[in-house]
């Protein structure tokens, strides 16, 4: 599974600066976190994500496969 933050900011034309103010995290977990290298994430983290965006987590994740 991976995280679809950085596809859906552009969708809605907002920037990473933008989620990073209201998101409220450090910015080392920011930017592991939308860059895909967490191992993890916080239920809280996941529903202020969404709250945010304006998406459900179905919306944030995507499976993809290591070729």
């Amino acid at each position: 599974m991976r995280l679809r933050i950085k596809e859906i900011l552009k969708e809605q034309g907002k920037t990473k600066y933008w989620l990073y103010i209201r998101l409220g995290l450090s910015y080392q977990n920011f930017n592991r976190l939308i860059n895909n290298e967490t191992q993890a994430i916080k239920f809280e983290n996941l529903k202020a994500l969404c709250d945010i965006l304006e998406c459900t987590p179905n919306d944030l994740f995507e499976e993809y496969h290591l070729k």
